[in-house]
């Protein structure tokens, strides 16, 4: 029986090019004819869907952005009294300048700060500043940095797919203007040699890069780059709308004794609310003042009321420490799990990001059928698990014993005994976000 979830997606399919507004968000992604889909409440670290059904989310968790639990009481009380006060007048709210205080306090290396409402617009927003404070228009990435034009215009530069190391393959950059073509070129992660020659070749002006994705830095990695940057008078971004308050109170940066000149963070911040920040030094974003960057939506108080909130609670709950620790223990499980099956597994991301892989041709169809049983238990769970606060071992341990039963009919695929098609009750789910760079 198909739920009240997959019916509306049906519809909006028809109203809604690509059927959601966010790709990582789409149900072909995770269990294509029976994923929830759409929520009708959200409490902790459980969902429920349009039927009435209470899912306990050991997947995403808002895709990333709620460390402190869905509906987290204290934000949202904070957040209601402000929201009685007026969310958007002809006047600004204070609390941009008191968040400003707060993410400088955090980052003394800083002096400056602009705010957005989501990762893309902070992305775009700090492209456009470095480049105007190098005076140079072209740049270096390494990592996921959302959908504008200037990030998809890479596979304009050749033939080949330029994305798929960094996002995923076959993205169609139809829409992004041909000119843009050679302005942004993509470096690996852990090559600093691909990014010297890029700069010697190239009048690069800006270089942009997550911290960590998928592995640690090697050889001094980040360092190297640190020194480059300087050397050649290039603005360095560290992209951390996925990375930031995840290990420390601030930026993963902060683990490896280095400073970017300009640093973005999103997801984390106002813990399911829209906020994310450009932070940096005074003489590269004052840059900011010879362009225009302006959006009348920035400027309600929603979005930094609950950042101000995040924020205090994560430094009062060390947070981070949590959600990485509860990282690492599921890590452990489906390393014990894998092993204990004769199954090979490949484990990616920073603790608190966590991914996996089936090292097997049938990995996405394996993947599918994990999520499909898992469900059935009325469990949320993919081959990414981001915790928050909210979760447990016990949860994990949970997790652990249903993950053990079905690798070991997963074995059997593996083995010959069985056939995965047989298994399935749905199409495979299609390939998403690149999880290694």
């Amino acid at each position: 029986m198909i739920n009240k979830g997959q019916e509306l997606y049906k519809k909006a399919k028809k109203l809604i090019p690509g059927g959601t507004m966010l790709f990582s968000k789409n149900p072909d992604n995770f269990l294509p004819d029976r994923w929830p889909t759409y929520f009708s409440k959200a409490k902790g670290k459980n969902i429920w869907d349009l039927d009435g059904n209470m899912l306990k989310d050991m997947s995403l968790m808002g895709v990333g952005t709620n460390v402190l639990g869905y509906s987290n009481k204290e934000i949202d009380s904070f957040i209601i009294n402000k929201a009685k006060l007026g969310n958007l007048s002809t006047l600004n709210c204070p609390e941009e300048v008191l968040l400003a205080e707060k993410l400088i306090e955090i980052n003394p290396w800083a002096h400056m700060v602009r705010f957005s409402r989501t990762g893309g617009e902070a992305n775009a927003i700090a492209i456009r500043i470095a480049r105007a404070a190098s005076g140079r228009d072209k740049v270096a990435i390494c990592g996921y940095h959302g959908w504008h034009d200037w990030y998809l215009s890479i596979n304009h530069n050749t033939v080949y797919d330029n994305l798929s190391d960094h996002l995923m393959h076959g993205i169609n950059s139809t829409g992004v203007p041909k000119y843009l073509k050679d302005s942004v070129f993509p470096f690996e992660y852990n090559n600093f040699e691909m990014l010297e020659k890029i700069t010697s070749e190239n009048d690069i002006g800006v270089i942009k890069m997550e911290v960590q994705r998928n592995f640690p830095p090697t050889d001094n990695f980040l360092k190297k780059v640190r020194s480059l940057a300087s050397k050649k008078n290039i603005v360095l971004i560290f992209d951390e709308c996925s990375s930031g308050f995840r290990e420390t109170f601030g930026g993963l940066y902060n683990k490896h004794d280095i400073e970017p000149d300009l640093v973005i963070f999103g997801k984390t911040l106002g813990n399911g609310y829209a906020i994310t920040a450009v932070v940096g030094k005074k003489d590269i974003m004052g840059a900011a003042r010879n362009s225009f960057i302006s959006s009348t939506f920035w400027t309600e108080r929603i979005g930094p009321s609950a950042a101000i909130k995040t924020l205090e609670l994560m430094e009062k709950l060390e947070s981070w420490n949590t959600i990485t620790d509860l990282g690492n223990l599921m890590r452990n499980k489906w390393k014990q799990v894998s092993d204990n099956n004769n199954i090979k597994l490949e484990i990616n991301g920073i603790p608190a990001l966590s991914t996996y892989n089936f090292i097997h041709k049938d990995n996405l169809k394996f993947k599918t059928f994990i999520t499909q049983e898992f469900l059935k238990k009325d469990i949320l769970a993919t081959s990414q698990f981001y915790p928050s606060i909210c979760h447990n071992e016990r949860d994990i341990n949970q997790y652990a014993e249903i993950f053990n039963d079905l690798l070991f009919q997963i074995k059997k695929c593996v083995d010959g005994e069985k056939s995965i098609d047989e298994l399935l009750e749905v199409k495979s789910v299609r390939s998403g976000f690149k999880r290694f760079n």
